[in-house]
């Protein structure tokens, strides 16, 4: 999580919405990314979708089973799509997100059984580190 806290302050530094992401497969980082929405013009470059990304082109597999995703943010309903379309097998976040929160505050999309694959989630990891860059980040747009 402390990787994935390092690319979140870089997006920081970069003007973007501070979530950091990467993506380890046996014990190695295989992709990292920070938002960048703004960067890339692109409403879907999402910290997590481009940890996904970096991970596939690494791998040579968009297959990532056996994978753990950490986010800095509860992912929304896109990258936990993103992560069950990667097959990813566990994924790991700080800060809840009560507002677009899909893998337990306003959505269970991790586990749905409806789904054909699932994965497992562990949330509040340095949640409050996590929580205080987001904060941050909204102070200092609302002055």
């Amino acid at each position: 999580m402390r990787e994935a806290l390092d690319e979140a302050r870089r997006g920081l530094a970069d003007g973007e919405v501070p979530v950091g992401a990467i993506v380890v497969v046996g014990g190695a980082i295989v992709g990292r990314a920070r938002n960048a929405p703004v960067a890339l013009t692109d409403p879907t470059a999402h910290a997590e979708v481009l940890a996904l990304r970096a991970a596939g082109l690494e791998t040579g597999n968009y297959r990532l089973t056996g994978a753990t995703l950490y986010a800095t943010v509860e992912p929304c309903a896109m990258c936990c799509g993103a992560a069950l379309h990667a097959r990813v097998t566990r994924v790991v976040y700080g800060a809840a997100d009560p507002k677009a929160g899909a893998v337990t505050s306003l959505y269970r999309l991790l586990d749905d059984s409806r789904l054909n694959h699932r994965a497992t989630a562990t949330g509040g990891i340095l949640a409050d580190e996590c929580a205080a860059l987001l904060r941050r980040f909204f102070e200092s747009r609302r002055g």
